[in-house]
Parts: C-alpha cells; structure tokens; sequence
C-alpha cells in the first residue's frame, strides 16, 4: 500500500486528481495513518490514566478544548515565523529542512507528496506544545487527552488543505471561502492569510486579507523571497533542487504525469 510514495519524484497531481482520488491518496498516505495510531494510543492512554488517577472527565473535556484553540495558533506561529522565515535557508544544515516542510510547496502547490507534513517534524511538534497544555488542566489524562485531539486535528487539516489546492470546488460554503483565502497566499501575496480551515489569528494580528485587491502582488509568492540572488548567496536549497528557483509554478504540462492512487 505505501509503495506508491516511495517512488522518488512521484507527484500526485491536485490539479489533475478528482475528489475521490484525493479521499484514496489521504486515506493511504502513511504520515496519515501514523497520526491516527497515535491518536488511538493517546486516547487509549487518556483513559487508562483516568481510571487509574480518578481524572475528572470535565478536566480531560478542557484539555481537548484547549488543544483545539492552540492548534490554529500554534500552526499560525509556525507557519509565518519558521516556515516563512529567511532564517532556515541560510545555513546548510537547515536548509534541506526548509526546502522540504515549505519551499517545495509553494514552488509547486500542485505537488500532493510535498504538501502532507513530514511526520519526522509534525509528531514532535504536537507532543512539545500539546502535551504540556493537557497536563496543566488533567495531568498525564489530560496530556493523552490533549494529544488525541492533536493528532485527529492534524489528519483533518492535511484533508482540507490538501482539498484546497484541488481542481476541486467545495459545497460547503465556509470550504470554499477557506479555500479561495488560502490560494491567495499561494498565488497573490504570500505575507498573509497563514490560516487553513480559520482565519481568526491571522484577522487578530493583522495578517488577513479578504481578496486581492486588497494588496498588491507579492513577487516572492513562489519562492518565499528565496530568489536568484540569495541563492547565490546560501546556494544550498537551489543544489538540493537542481536549478535556481522558480518564479512561477511549472505548467501543467510539465509537470510529470503521474496517475491517481486510485489505480
């Protein structure tokens, strides 16, 4: 089942694949199944902690509600200060970091095997900030409470992002206007709407943006300000990818035909 990602250069193509193909491609990845092990084995450990300890169940229900308001704050951080940052790029140790958890993902948002977190990054992110957030309010219940709810969180946002940048337009009304605030910062201006499902932190930090006439557009959409220039500077990221960086996604029709997971 997972020897369709590990073909190097494989690239599921969003703006080729249907929704069912998508459904197939989530349902399969391995990143996907590794979170929702997890989030059984933490709920399992939730509930054994609370049978032992005595745990208010109300203390486990605040632990899962406090890790769902940190999510989109946390992911927010993250993605305009460590994955928009210029920081990364500039040292050959973390460059190739970089290039993997975001670059590659705004050179070609179509690319489906780039968009999905690497599990490597994304599990020891949700247990460092999760965990203590459900131990303050349940203890070691509320840290497996907390950790639960992060990982089922993480495999709904790797779905809806990945709908997002599918040729694909959502009947829900909410998914749609999600989806057209998130291509707009892959495709107009980048310094903005960091959001996925949500926008309230980027609204309350004054990083939102309703449409694209609301700023002009950004040249550093693609490459993140990662341009010719400083590639010369920290060569590192563009001798990863072969090439300098690109200023537009490749076409279509460049892009390597690769059939659906379906098949």
């Amino acid at each position: 089942m997972y020897q369709r990602w590990r073909h190097h250069g494989r690239s599921f193509d969003l703006g080729r694949m249907t929704l069912r193909e998508l459904l197939v491609a989530w349902g399969t990845h391995p990143a996907i199944h590794a979170y929702a092990v997890l989030a059984v084995l933490s709920g399992a450990w939730a509930v054994q902690r609370t049978l032992a300890d005595g745990t208010p169940l109300w203390r486990l229900l605040l632990a899962v509600v406090l890790a769902e308001a940190a999510y989109p704050v946390v992911w927010y951080g993250l993605h305009r200060f460590v994955l928009h940052g210029r920081w990364l790029y500039r040292s050959r140790w973390t460059a190739a970091l970089w290039k993997r958890v975001h670059f590659d993902h705004h050179q070609d948002p179509h690319r489906l095997d780039v968009l999905f977190g690497s599990p490597l990054n994304v599990i020891p992110t949700i247990v460092l900030l999760l965990c203590p957030v459900g131990w303050l309010v349940g203890g070691w219940a509320g840290a497996g409470a907390a950790l639960c709810a992060g990982f089922l969180t993480t495999c709904a946002y790797e779905l809806v992002h990945s709908m997002q940048h599918l040729n694909y337009k959502p009947r829900a009304a909410w998914l749609r206007r999600a989806k057209e605030l998130h291509l707009a910062h892959h495709f107009h201006h980048e310094g903005g709407n960091y959001g996925i499902t949500e926008f309230a932190v980027d609204r309350a930090l004054g990083t939102f943006y309703a449409g694209v006439r609301d700023r002009p557009r950004s040249p550093h959409v693609f490459n993140l300000g990662y341009d010719r220039a400083e590639a010369e500077r920290f060569p590192w990221v563009a001798e990863l990818s072969g090439g300098p960086p690109r200023d537009r996604p490749p076409p279509a029709r460049d892009r390597q035909a690769a059939p659906g997971p379906a098949e």
